[in-house]
């Protein structure tokens, strides 16, 4: 079992920023991808972004590309999500997931509780 556990979520006006954290916990992440997702209120859940626990390879959707950077810190088991410049249409619930395989658009194998992002025009 892995245990994620998020914070950094909040309140900021367009184009500003904000980072997210996710705690990881409970097995040895080493072959892992960790990634995050986001869901608006009215709309399905968004995969967001990915990285490799091993060799940090990254993958970004299109909506979010030079915009967001995900970034791991292994020696403190956490996967961060730095937001810049962001819009309106960011306003999500933020999920960190796991997956032993490869967290993407068809989910992932341990979530968080999520953190809720919002903002304001």
């Amino acid at each position: 079992q892995v245990q994620l556990v998020e914070s950094g979520g909040g309140l900021v006006q367009t184009g500003g920023s904000l980072r997210l954290s996710c705690v990881a916990s409970g097995r040895t992440l080493g072959s892992y991808s960790m990634g995050w997702f986001r869901q608006a209120p009215g709309k399905e859940r968004e995969f967001v972004a990915r990285i490799s626990w091993s060799d940090g390879n990254t993958y970004y959707v299109d909506s979010v590309k030079g915009r967001f950077t995900i970034s791991r810190d292994n020696a403190k088991n956490t996967v961060y999500l730095q937001m810049s410049s962001l819009k309106p249409d960011d306003t999500a619930v933020y999920y960190c997931a796991a997956d032993q395989i490869r967290v993407g658009p068809g989910g992932a194998d341990y979530w968080g509780q999520g953190t809720q992002v919002t903002v304001s025009s």
